[in-house]
């Protein structure tokens, strides 16, 4: 089964970035651990801070893929582009947040995603993207 996770804006600095929200491990040390855990999934990644580049991505593997895990960052409450990639493919797409968005700012509360999106994951940390697989391998059997 093939599956990628997709990221947004500022997660390309996971283990950096303000480690009390988003720990201290970074995603290139943490897709190791995911491929590691699922080996009979083909798990891809990757990382743009770029709006458009995230769109292209979603086209290109939104009707190929099994499943996508998409961690749109900020702009999952901004980005109404992103909204509609995500309406337009075939895939299924699981959107995932490491921190807990309604333990925070307001404007975190809302996500132009979410009605497109199969589920919502937040405030797991790095988990959540486990959480997504086990779904998508549940809902693949």
């Amino acid at each position: 089964m093939q599956l990628i996770i997709i990221n947004g804006p500022n997660l390309n600095l996971l283990g950096t970035r303000e480690p009390g929200i988003y720990g201290n491990i970074s995603f290139s040390e943490y897709i190791e651990e995911l491929k590691n855990n699922n080996p009979t999934i083909s798990l891809e990644y990757f990382q743009s801070n770029v709006e458009g580049e995230l769109i292209n991505k979603l086209h290109e593997c939104g009707f190929t893929h099994r499943g996508i895990i998409l961690n749109a960052g900020a702009y999952t409450h901004t980005s109404i582009a992103i909204a509609d990639a995500v309406a337009a493919i075939n895939t299924p797409v699981i959107e995932v947040h490491i921190s807990n968005v309604f333990s925070r700012e307001d404007y975190r509360h809302v996500s132009f995603l979410g009605k497109n999106c199969t589920g919502s994951i937040s405030g797991f940390g790095l988990m959540g993207y486990q959480l997504a697989i086990d779904f998508f391998k549940k809902k693949n059997q």
